[in-house]
């Protein structure tokens, strides 16, 4: 579903990603680990062109999104992100903010829209915060309408910036049973995370990233129990 090959991002001198091969199956769960500055997020970023890559290429089912000729925001239409922040606007109800996107591109009429929401909003344990502002959520529960809200623009693909590194850590457990439902429903995701009993337990993939490089990627096991590389074995021996 998305193929990355030989992706290179710098900012002004500083070079973020150096040289990224990378695949992502339909309904695979990937989780991108390593520690702090090693290019994580940018590589998610440069997956739907919210960063655009220096050079090098991102493919979404066959079609360039680095090439001049793409509709790009068609095929970003697929491409659900959530983000650390939640990024909800304040001002709008929690089904404002899930109906919106689908809303200005005319997917359906404002009735069947506020009905998927409804079932969404259920989907994610919160069919009672409905006419809630953002303001009058715990962050899970803005983090929760952040995967509803993604979700209803019926993505082929989700993926999650550190969604959980924000919140309290007595939330993280509603966020990652929302996210276990969807990788049992078969959602392809790219979870850039810092909880590792998610990648080992829920991934079918986990990357290993520092310094702007793969350092090594294959099976939960593979990454957990048999790693390869001694830059791996240090960074897990601290966090786990």
């Amino acid at each position: 579903m998305i193929n990355i090959k030989n992706l290179y991002k710098s900012y002004d001198k500083n070079e973020v990603l150096k040289g990224i091969h990378f695949t992502v199956n339909k309904g695979e769960v990937v989780a991108i680990i390593g520690p702090s500055g090693s290019g994580k997020s940018t590589l998610l970023r440069c997956m739907n062109l919210l960063e655009t890559p220096t050079s090098g290429e991102v493919i979404f089912k066959d079609n360039s999104l680095t090439s001049k000729d793409t509709e790009l925001e068609k095929l970003r239409q697929q491409m659900g992100m959530v983000f650390q922040n939640f990024n909800l606007f304040p001002h709008k109800k929690v089904i404002e903010n899930i109906m919106l996107a689908p809303g200005i591109l005319k997917k359906d009429t404002q009735h069947n829209l506020r009905k998927q929401a409804e079932v969404l909003l259920d989907k994610v344990g919160l069919a009672d915060k409905a006419e809630s502002y953002p303001s009058q959520l715990s962050g899970g529960q803005k983090q929760r309408v952040a995967i509803a809200r993604a979700l209803a623009m019926n993505p082929e693909v989700l993926l999650f910036d550190e969604p959980t590194s924000a919140l309290d850590p007595e939330v993280v457990g509603d966020v990652l049973k929302v996210m276990k439902d969807l990788a049992k429903e078969g959602m392809t995701m790219v979870v850039v995370t810092h909880e590792m009993n998610f990648a080992r337990d829920v991934s079918d993939k986990v990357v290993f990233m520092a310094d702007g490089v793969i350092v090594e990627s294959g099976t939960p096991e593979d990454i957990f129990v048999h790693q390869q590389h001694e830059r791996t074995k240090n960074f897990l021996s601290r966090v786990l």
